[in-house]
């Protein structure tokens, strides 16, 4: 891979007066598993002459960095799926303390074990886990095939290979719910952070979402009387807001985009694995930057930037009642 070097820009920003500084790229649309809330069983995943090849990754990537953008996380689907995906890691890694205050991954721990000792040579200090349960049967129903000792393992090796590891649990009525105190008890033993996450509709599933939605602020209220969780002020440069198990390390954050929108301090774009720019979660508003790059190469992908930033919406419209999805494209091809 041959380097883009940044050059100083002027930043990112919206019509809506905020500045963007925060990147999530999806990597790749496949994933080993098939999470009830986020695939299909049977899913369709795209031609890999379709998807961006790791150079234009890195390449969109480091005009980014030179737009200002200080924080970029890397997922899918599944990134350690996509082949040599570490050297796109290492690339962007380079950029860490120079333009570029953190690199980090969102993984569903399959992998982890072998990938751990690597993603932290390349510069990689903290990342999230997709862990809907630690009881082996019910992990197994959601994510179809999953093997939770497996993942467990995984994670407690990125632990000790000095990555920091936050899980993400997605909260499910009727599946997981009261698996949620038994979590944020292990993560507390094992030294992790723990965000929960309300389903959101995104792409067309085998189940209705509004069946399995729970609001976190019931949540909460449960873990408050077990827990003593003190409001924290940390930033993570996503939307959670965070509390602290006190006594611990441990902290737990909430992500709730149904119940306490978040929209106003939108910090962050997405980057497709076709190399489509969504400048919303929840909206179709969309930039071809992979047209633009081969099109007119790296000068022509400025002024798509701008164009994106004027078309970001204020906020999202998610309903769970809905009909249908706010948006047809599953959360594997925005990148989660």
């Amino acid at each position: 891979m041959t380097t883009v070097a940044p050059s100083p820009n002027r930043p990112l920003q919206d019509s809506h007066g905020r500045t963007i500084s925060y990147l999530r790229i999806s990597v790749t649309d496949r994933c080993d598993l098939r999470c009830r809330y986020c695939m299909s069983e049977k899913m369709t995943f795209l031609p890999r002459s379709a998807l961006l090849s790791l150079e234009e990754i890195a390449i969109i990537a480091e005009r980014f960095i030179a737009r200002g953008v200080t924080k970029i996380r890397l997922s899918g689907g599944e990134p350690l799926v996509r082949r040599d995906v570490g050297e796109l890691v290492k690339r962007l890694g380079r950029h860490v303390g120079r333009g570029l205050d953190e690199l980090t991954m969102t993984t569903n721990g399959n992998a982890l074990a072998q990938h751990a000792e690597a993603m932290v040579d390349a510069g990689i200090r903290r990342i999230n886990v997709s862990l809907d349960s630690l009881d082996a049967e019910t992990f197994r129903y959601i994510t179809r095939y999953g093997d939770v000792d497996r993942v467990t393992g995984g994670i407690l090796a990125a632990r000790d290979a000095g990555i920091a590891v936050k899980i993400n649990m997605v909260v499910l009525k009727g599946l997981n719910e009261d698996h949620v105190a038994p979590m944020l008890a292990w993560c507390v033993a094992e030294g992790l952070d723990l965000t929960l996450i309300e389903t959101m509709p995104l792409g067309q599933i085998d189940e209705d979402r509004a069946d399995r939605f729970v609001p976190l602020p019931v949540v909460f209220d449960r873990l408050s009387a077990q827990f003593p969780l003190a409001r924290d002020s940390h930033r993570s440069g996503g939307p959670a807001r965070y509390w602290r198990v006190e006594g611990t390390q441990t902290k737990l954050g909430l992500i709730s985009p149904l119940t306490g929108n978040f929209c106003e301090t939108c910090n962050r774009v997405r980057l497709t694995t076709e190399g489509v720019l969504y400048t919303c979660l929840g909206h179709d508003d969309k930039v071809d930057l992979k047209a633009v790059l081969r099109e007119q190469g790296v000068a022509g992908l400025d002024a798509a930037l701008d164009g994106a930033m004027r078309t970001k919406p204020a906020r999202h419209d998610f309903d769970i009642d809905a009909a249908a999805p706010a948006v047809a494209r599953h959360m594997s091809v925005t990148g989660g």
